[in-house]
């Protein structure tokens, strides 16, 4: 059965979801924990010690995001395996989406939830378990939810249409994350202290998540569109076949080093905006906002051109523009021009390598995914995008303890700088991906 583009916007609507949970935990966490002294000064308050508190050479912070990270990247193989072996009534991917979402928005709440009201020890270990709780329960939505991708869509295009479509209900998940200070700060203005600001916005986005994350458990029965296929005995197995594949493997390690660069970009942007251009926090909201909207001027020539000549142009593409943009960012304040005019003008040069690696990378995986296939007989879907889901997550781990301890102990622009090298990495590493040799071993599926 063909999905119908109704049905591609039911299920993009769970990336929504998810998407704006992810963003609450990315773009805030390190800001709500490890605060400016600017920041402190203004009232926030602290509740985990501070400065380079592990061994010397990390914040706790730092430490205990990359403990959560590397579990969840463990995670990702195991719900991966349970996934493609599930067999159930509802379909392998659509009952994990089901029971995670709860947990999901209810662990997201929980990260922002000190229970002891100043700095303690006990609240960075509440804190790990929150973290801990919130990274399964998004392993156990994402990755079956990616493994959906290929499975509903039959054709390149279709592929290519979802991805376009998830993308774009990705982005929109996380600008609305990003508008969190618009919301806190509405709320401080009704006499409400910035803490309990703060956790309030953290309620009401994760509540709107929670049902966004319903949307394709609801609308989609899976079984109309997947096909029945073997799939491999063990998780291991799984896992082990997934990486015997030579241009995945390229991928995954182009895709480490771009996580890498853009988790300490995406981390380090509201610091960009507050410390280097000395701009109040609400700018990151209307700078990101700016980029999102402007980003979705390129989906659809994007979607159009990558149908025409390929995927990987435009990404190596991709990462010339945000390499461009890192390096930018390192000179952000010192440039001869309005703090707000430099604002502007890095999201312009960002927006375009936005949407290219918003859309594309997914796709990949998904050709990728579908090529094994074809060529094995054997369905490891879910296991290709979770071994990229822990890529990812692995890139993710690196840079937030990256960031944590760059930005502690040589700046901000340092952050910008080292952000900048990972992206001419992945670069390097995505050129050697045989694009050509993928799609030839796919064919046209009629």
């Amino acid at each position: 059965m063909e999905i119908s583009q109704g049905k591609i916007w039911c299920y993009a609507t769970g990336q929504f979801g998810w998407a704006m949970l992810s963003g609450l935990i990315s773009n805030w966490l390190v800001y709500y924990y490890q605060p400016t002294q600017e920041l402190i000064d203004q009232g926030h308050k602290l509740f985990i010690p501070q400065g380079l508190a592990i061994l010397g050479i990390a914040t706790v912070v730092g430490a205990i995001t990359a403990v959560s990270r590397i579990f969840d990247a463990i995670t990702d193989p195991l719900v991966a395996g349970m996934s493609d072996k599930l067999k159930s009534k509802a379909g392998r991917r659509i009952p994990f989406l089901k029971w995670s979402s709860l947990p999901l928005a209810l662990s997201t709440i929980a990260v922002f939830f000190s229970p002891v009201d100043g700095i303690s020890n006990i609240n960075a270990l509440f804190l790990l378990f929150a973290l801990l709780c919130y990274y399964l329960a998004i392993t156990c939505y994402c990755t079956p939810f990616n493994a959906l991708i290929p499975e509903l869509g039959h054709t390149d295009k279709q592929r290519l249409d979802i991805s376009t479509a998830i993308s774009l209900t990705f982005i929109l998940g996380t600008a609305t994350a990003y508008a969190a200070p618009v919301i806190w700060g509405l709320i401080e203005k009704n006499g409400i202290e910035r803490i309990s600001s703060m956790r309030i916005t953290f309620i009401v986005l994760s509540l709107i998540a929670f049902f966004c994350l319903l949307v394709p458990v609801f609308t989609i029965k899976e079984k109309d569109y997947v096909k029945k296929t073997k799939s491999d005995p063990s998780s291991l197995s799984s896992l082990a076949a997934t990486y015997k594949n030579r241009d995945f493997r390229l991928f995954v390690f182009s895709d480490i080093a771009y996580w890498i660069a853009i988790t300490m970009f995406q981390t380090g942007l509201s610091f960009f905006i507050t410390s280097l251009l000395h701009l109040d926090e609400s700018m990151t909201t209307v700078f990101f906002v700016f980029m999102t909207a402007l980003s979705l001027l390129f989906y659809i020539p994007i979607n159009r051109v990558a149908g025409k000549i390929g995927k990987k142009k435009l990404i190596v593409s991709g990462f010339v523009i945000f390499l461009a943009a890192y390096l930018f960012t390192s000179v952000l304040g010192l440039i001869g021009i309005s703090a707000v005019a430099q604002g502007f003008l890095l999201s312009i040069i960002a927006s375009g390598a936005m949407a290219i690696f918003g859309i594309l990378p997914q796709a990949v995986v998904a050709d990728i995914a579908k090529a094994d296939s074809r060529k094995t007989g054997i369905n490891r879907e879910g296991m290709f995008f979770a071994s990229r889901t822990f890529a990812f997550k692995l890139g993710q781990s690196l840079a937030m303890l990256l960031f944590t301890s760059i930005s502690t102990a040589f700046g901000y622009r340092a952050v910008a700088i080292v952000s900048s090298l990972f992206c001419l990495l992945g670069m390097i590493l995505f050129l050697f991906y045989d694009e050509k040799k993928i799609i030839s071993e796919i064919g046209e599926e009629k």
